[in-house]
């Protein structure tokens, strides 16, 4: 078994070529969500990871609004590169968005004020965690997904969009559909440089 859970690691990689077509059920991709949210573990047992699931119609809104934002900041003259990216997670099947929710944070920082510096690190590491956790899965699944951070440009934007609660803060964006394209090979510096081992 532990070799099927390092080979869903090693399989899972960044991919920005992707299509509509379906490659699993809507509700198989609600099923995996539900199970990561529920399983994946948190600082203090805390469970302040919030997710919100965009397919469909929504999902195409949420990279129109992106595009609408970035077309503020940056230069229209060199704005087709940023048009194109918008395009390629557009063309996908659905985004995953990823919260926080400080309500919990800051709950915690009250009971735990030792610790207070620390809750909103961990809750980024909490975060973390649910993202490879649902990236792995969608992999196995024959789906190919990128993490991306248009936050906080757009975090109002979504907020208003989706009626999402004030306390929840937004993390990271993760488009996902049918991989269209092969990633690259991956470089890997070397594990005598990252990893001791003392006996």
């Amino acid at each position: 078994m532990s070799k099927q859970f390092i080979d869903a690691l090693k399989n899972r990689r960044s991919i920005y070529g992707i299509s509509k077509e379906q490659v699993i059920s809507d509700e198989k991709i609600q099923e995996i969500v539900n199970d990561a949210v529920k399983y994946t573990p948190s600082s203090f047992n805390s469970q302040s990871t919030r997710v919100v699931v965009l397919l469909g119609e929504q999902h195409d809104k949420l990279w129109n609004v992106t595009e609408n934002v970035l077309k503020a900041v940056v230069p229209a003259d060199s704005f087709a590169p940023t048009a194109e990216k918008m395009a390629a997670f557009r063309a996908g099947y659905g985004t995953i968005l990823f919260f926080e929710d400080y309500e919990v944070i800051e709950g915690l920082q009250a009971s735990f004020p030792s610790y207070a510096d620390n809750f909103p690190v961990w809750s980024h590491h909490t975060s973390a965690m649910h993202q490879l956790v649902i990236w792995t899965a969608l992999e196995a699944e024959g789906l190919g997904a990128s993490l991306q951070h248009y936050n906080p440009l757009i975090d109002q934007k979504v907020a208003a969009e989706w009626n999402i609660p004030a306390s929840w803060k937004l993390i990271a964006q993760m488009p996902f559909g049918k991989p269209t394209v092969q990633p690259g090979e991956k470089e890997f510096k070397p594990l005598e440089d990252r990893v001791k081992v003392f006996k």
